[in-house]
């Protein structure tokens, strides 16, 4: 909470992280994949069952393969070759193929290779296609917007979060809308086509998702650099010991952004997807050495 005069600003973050597979995608996945077994397009624990495939920049990918190594579900994720040791190595524990695509592409390399392996291969997998999957929104509208209105209620003046597939902030923006429809909801995206915010697009010049439709939901979308999210994740680890990802960063930079904007009297909420440590490259994770 930052204190002025007359008033207080507040931002609050949700600890996203504390889910079992450690991240906000937990919520997604799980509704994913227990929508399609209740509409028969997977099976549980049936050897003659179809895989289900998905592109995934690492923690979606976490969340499937935990989610299927429980429900017997056998899982193939396609991800960028450059995405993380750590989420590459969590993922191989739960027993999850993994396909390389171009990191040069990006998840949008992902996205193409893995609807083309669908399409060619229909009798052996089922995708998903959490870009474009309404259960992705439909998780936070259940769950994470009525979780922080459990909590925060009336008090909550703006609500915003990084874009990805759009899921997080397309469900608990339409959440909020429909319980709280002052509340302002804002999409916070990279400011640079050329970034390095792992997990979030920057929607003018990437594959847009198809579950993102703002309007009605979301009232603006806000840039955010990287060495914003950079700096915002550092300081957080330093001055709260609190260790999230950049894409948490950029989230928390964006809501005292907005909170600074909007004056005393406001109350903004974020979410912290991740841990900093799905972001950890060898012997190393400090912003000079990447």
């Amino acid at each position: 909470m930052e204190k002025r005069a007359g008033g207080a600003r507040e931002v609050w973050a949700k600890c996203e992280f504390e889910n079992p597979g450690g991240s906000v995608k937990d919520r997604a996945a799980r509704q994913m994949v227990l929508d399609a077994i209740e509409r028969g397009f997977l099976k549980p624990n049936d050897p003659n069952g179809k895989r289900l495939i998905d592109s995934t920049s690492g923690n979606t990918g976490v969340a499937y393969s935990m989610i299927g190594a429980v429900l017997g579900v056998p899982i193939t994720l396609v991800m960028p070759s450059n995405v993380s040791l750590a989420r590459k190595n969590i993922i191989s524990a739960y027993g999850t193929e993994i396909i390389y695509s171009s990191e040069l592409e990006g998840s949008d390399g992902a996205i193409v290779v893995a609807k083309d392996l669908a399409k060619k291969n229909p009798e052996r997998y089922f995708y998903p296609d959490q870009y474009a999957n309404e259960s992705n929104p439909k998780a936070h509208y259940l769950t994470t917007g009525p979780e922080i209105s459990a909590i925060l209620g009336d008090r909550i003046t703006h609500f915003c979060a990084g874009v990805g597939t759009t899921g997080t902030v397309m469900g608990t923006g339409r959440f909020f809308k429909e319980s709280h429809p002052d509340v302002a909801v804002v999409a916070i995206e990279p400011d640079d086509s050329f970034h390095g915010l792992e997990g979030l697009k920057h929607l003018d010049t990437s594959i847009v998702p198809p579950i993102w439709n703002p309007e009605g939901i979301v009232d603006r979308r806000l840039p955010v650099g990287t060495e914003e999210g950079w700096d915002a994740s550092e300081r957080l680890v330093n001055d709260e010991g609190i260790f999230v990802g950049h894409s948490a960063g950029a989230n928390v930079a964006g809501a005292c952004a907005l909170a600074k904007e909007a004056g005393p009297g406001s109350c903004v909420v974020t979410i912290l997807p991740d841990r900093g440590d799905r972001y950890f490259k060898p012997m190393a994770w400090e912003k000079d050495y990447a």
